[in-house]
């Protein structure tokens, strides 16, 4: 890589400071790359200091670095991420169990174990569960961390390494010379690039856009409440009722799940109210799945904004506009596979391939044919009045 010749910017500037952004970030600078994160606030602030923390996404083709990486992330950041192996998910129905199939097969197809789980066994593991456990399945690989950890891990990390954070800067647009971006500009100045990476979660439409290659994105405030400490479960990382989250090292329960309050990009500010109707849902479905914490209080909520794709999958792939800028949007799964996907982003800027995994699925190309109003047609819809809010929760 050669270094810039400016004297302000940086070989590799990484717009957006959330676990995908921080990650490239610091296996970039692991390699001896010049790399600088742009953060329009504070580093995971959005989704990724503020979400369940799971590390088991069966479904993507990120998944086997995913599970070789987290255990050893501790001792390669150098911080404690609090990373937790292993993960249970109870079923309370028998459509539930239906809908984890899917998990198994792919976790066993990739060579991972995965066991059935009767309810006896679900309740010997998870003494928080009821006698409404239809079944569930544990997964011996898989896990959890603590996303605000492991956001402070990342860029502790990456400052070791020389790399360089900007918070409280917001960019304002680009300078393009050759097909290519030259340079990055902010309410702070302008800084030059090698190469760009657009890592800005719910705001990557909006700047990909600005480089006539508009990513479609919509922006989601995803709920999470925490409960009063409780006795320390055997296995802290347990999913089931459509909620995700894990049991903190304190004894907390941390959990979310939609139903999403869908945003309008100009937002962000809304994910910081302290509660909303959704955080009843989320507690309603917790009790249903711990009936034996069903009277634990809730002593906290928040929320992330995230940002989804219309098909719910990542995408990972250069602009077609700008030679020189990668765009990394992980649609709501960033924090799990943050490890992965820092490494694949690194080789595609130092190497332009990634030899671990193929990302051909994530190819921005896929939605060349998508209609204007795909965001009305799924319903993906700010609500336009308390009474809306309601309903959804």
């Amino acid at each position: 890589m050669n270094a810039t010749n400016g004297t302000k910017g940086a070989s590799v500037i990484i717009v957006g400071g959330g676990v995908s952004g921080l990650s490239s970030a610091w296996w970039l600078a692991r390699a001896g790359v010049d790399v600088m994160v742009i953060e329009k606030g504070i580093v995971g602030w959005g989704a990724s200091g503020r979400n369940g923390g799971g590390a088991t996404h069966h479904q993507s083709p990120l998944f086997l670095e995913e599970q070789r990486l987290w255990p050893q992330m501790d001792e390669l950041l150098r911080y404690p991420t609090e990373f937790q192996p292993k993960r249970i998910r109870i079923a309370l129905s028998d459509q539930q169990v239906e809908e984890f199939k899917i998990g198994v097969d792919n976790t066993r197809g990739q060579g991972f174990p995965a066991e059935w789980l009767d309810p006896k066994q679900v309740r010997d593991l998870v003494p928080l569960a009821g006698n409404n456990v239809v079944g569930g399945v544990y997964y011996e690989r898989g896990g959890h961390a603590n996303p605000q950890r492991t956001v402070q891990a990342y860029a502790w990390a990456l400052q070791d390494l020389g790399g360089r954070i900007l918070q409280h800067t917001a960019v304002t647009g680009f300078q393009r010379r050759g097909g290519k971006v030259a340079a990055v500009e902010t309410n702070a100045g302008v800084f030059s690039c090698d190469t760009l990476i657009l890592a800005a979660g719910p705001q990557t439409g909006r700047l990909s856009a600005l480089l006539d290659s508009e990513v479609p994105v919509t922006a989601a405030r995803a709920e999470m409440i925490v409960t009063e400490p409780l006795p320390l479960m055997p296995i802290g990382g347990v999913d089931g009722n459509h909620l995700y989250g894990r049991q903190t090292l304190r004894g907390n329960l941390a959990y979310g799940g939609g139903p999403h309050e869908w945003l309008r990009p100009e937002d962000d500010a809304v994910a910081v109210r302290p509660s909303s109707p959704l955080a009843r849902n989320v507690a309603k479905r917790l009790a249903e799945l711990f009936p034996k914490a069903a009277h634990i209080r809730v002593i906290r909520s928040w929320a992330g904004v995230i940002e989804n794709t219309p098909d719910g999958r990542p995408v990972i792939d250069r602009l077609p506009t700008a030679a020189n800028a990668i765009v990394a949007t992980m649609s709501s799964v960033g924090f799990g596979l943050s490890p992965a996907t820092g490494r694949a982003i690194s080789q595609l800027v130092i190497d332009g391939r990634c030899d671990f995994a193929d990302l051909s699925s994530f190819r921005l190309s896929r939605f060349g044919n998508l209609s204007p109003d795909w965001r009305e047609e799924r319903g993906w819809l700010p609500p336009q009045t308390e009474d809306d809010d309601a309903r959804a929760a």
